[in-house]
């Protein structure tokens, strides 16, 4: 008997607060779609591991966030993907925003979340871990408010995102985006198309 070829598979680590991952958010989906690759969406705290290994990004580096945005500029207006100047950063303080995509991910509609939550980030200029703001993001996908954000609050999600973040620590994660293949990671927006292209060739 002859099995159906499986699809290749990428994990693509994210944190709604890192900025370069708005980039990704916005390609990373129709990018897999066309190479017949399954996305599969894993928020985590990046912010944690970022402390843990005593590396900021940009806060307290004037220069270097001036040049992040000018490069997430650049790239925005390359690929398409919206960009209306610089957002207010750091933002969602407590992670709201990130337990809720683990909520979504969890019920297979992370990708639509994670986009509305970067739209009213980089567009509406909005903390997406805001009450009312993520009452808002919630809404435009369609969903609830009412209905996801007390499972999202409870510790079964929250341990959830906890392990996601514990597999990333043990994968060796330092950044978001990253995107994973087995064991071989991929970090930034600009390494999409090499780690779609691992996976392809790796399912082979």
């Amino acid at each position: 008997m002859l099995w159906p070829a499986m699809s290749p598979t990428l994990d693509f680590y994210f944190f709604i607060g890192s900025t370069y991952s708005h980039l990704s958010v916005w390609r990373a989906a129709a990018l897999a779609h066309e190479r017949g690759v399954e996305l599969v969406w894993r928020p985590f705290s990046v912010r944690t591991l970022m402390r843990e290994q005593q590396n900021p990004p940009f806060v307290g580096k004037p220069v270097k966030m001036r040049y992040m945005w000018r490069d997430v500029e650049r790239r925005a207006r390359r690929f398409g993907v919206p960009f209306a100047g610089e957002p207010p950063y750091p933002i969602d303080r407590d992670e709201r925003a990130n337990h809720l995509a683990m909520r979504a991910a969890l019920d297979g509609w992370c990708p639509e979340f994670a986009r509305a939550a970067y739209h009213e980030w980089f567009i509406e200029r909005r903390d997406p871990g805001d009450e009312a703001t993520l009452r808002a993001i919630i809404a435009s996908t369609g969903h609830d408010p009412d209905a996801e954000l007390t499972p999202a609050r409870m510790a079964e999600c929250i341990a959830a995102y906890q392990r996601q973040t514990d597999r990333a620590r043990e994968l060796g994660l330092f950044g978001s985006p990253t995107f994973v293949c087995g064991r071989e990671i991929f970090w930034g927006d600009d390494r999409l198309e090499d780690a779609l292209d691992w996976a392809v060739s790796a399912a082979h």
